[in-house]
């Protein structure tokens, strides 16, 4: 590294693709489509969005050898997220995900990502030790525990950081990514042991802890040792809760054209607030209206908005 290299506030590590939207409303994948291409993958999109909010956030990751993968980097670094630690694989071919808006509010999703995806083949090297324990935030997804070598370089990284703060889990369940839920709890257990924030939406905290009602979720995040626990809640806003209290945060009303991305945008924000040492309400608020913003986007990394973006959604809350 030359002596001018910043190291990033924000790590974030997982998976990564190219991403096409359809542009049609409520048409699925059996009717005639258009597609509008993006980069995605929710930790993906989670450093972006943390860059467009002005932190300096890396990706931890890798793609294969081929145009999208170069595309991915391309996109990444015009948005000011470090690539440093963006791996490529000889002879790998980079995932790709297809979204339909039917509906737009939860739009199915298809992966195509080989038997075994460059994102899936993360080293414990691949990530200095300096870096892993430094860093402000680190970013974890729960969907990097479920396949190939990046589920123990990630479960090590964690504990390298021994939960230092701020050691972030996003719960990001796809059931595609696991061979069933009892499997993706199991490895949930063990990282949210790890963790001091962790962060999902109902659904992802029923497979991780058992119960998706959210004041229940939270409840058993706290018993295990987390500060943190936010339970996203779509359309109804939000609950974080800590030791000293817990606060619903209410939806920001916004007309939505696709949901995807929405809680990567407020995985951002949550970063950017983090940093920032504002208390868990005004994370709070900032990260729904980040999402809101974005859930009237088509697509998800080119939809990441800036701070200038969200101020006429927040008002005087910040």
């Amino acid at each position: 590294m030359s002596g001018s290299y910043q190291a990033p506030d924000v790590v974030s590590i997982g998976r990564v693709s190219v991403d096409l939207y359809a542009s049609e409303l409520g048409v699925g994948f059996d009717g005639q489509q258009s597609f509008t291409k993006s980069v995605g993958g929710s930790p993906t999109n989670v450093a972006v969005a943390a860059a467009r909010l002005g932190r300096r956030a890396a990706i931890v990751t890798k793609v294969g050898d081929d145009g999208f993968g170069a595309y991915i980097r391309m996109r990444l670094a015009g948005w000011g997220v470090d690539t440093t630690y963006v791996g490529v694989q000889q002879g790998g071919q980079t995932p790709l995900a297809l979204a339909a808006l039917a509906p737009p509010e939860t739009p199915p999703v298809v992966f195509y990502r080989g038997s075994a995806a460059p994102d899936t083949t993360l080293e414990p090297a691949d990530l200095p030790p300096d870096l892993v324990r430094g860093c402000q935030v680190l970013w974890i997804s729960q969907g990097s525990l479920a396949q190939g070598s990046t589920a123990s370089a990630c479960l090590e990284w964690l504990a390298q950081r021994d939960r230092a703060h701020h050691t972030v889990l996003d719960l990001d369940y796809r059931a595609a990514l696991w061979p069933d839920r009892a499997t993706a709890r199991g490895l949930a257990t063990d990282a949210i042991a790890l963790a001091t924030v962790v962060v999902g939406n109902r659904e992802e905290c029923e497979v991780a802890v058992g119960t998706g009602e959210p004041d229940a979720a939270a409840d058993a995040l706290l018993a295990a040792g987390v500060s943190l626990a936010i339970v996203k809640l779509g359309g109804d806003g939000a609950l974080l809760a800590t030791q000293q209290g817990r606060w619903r945060i209410a939806p920001t009303p916004v007309q939505v054209l696709c949901g995807l991305g929405a809680g990567d945008a407020f995985g951002g924000a949550l970063c950017h607030g983090l940093l920032s040492g504002w208390e868990a309400p005004v994370i709070g608020r900032l990260a729904n209206a980040a999402g809101a913003l974005v859930s009237t986007r088509l697509t998800c990394a080119d939809a990441m908005p800036t701070i200038d973006e969200l101020e006429p959604l927040l008002g005087a809350a910040t």
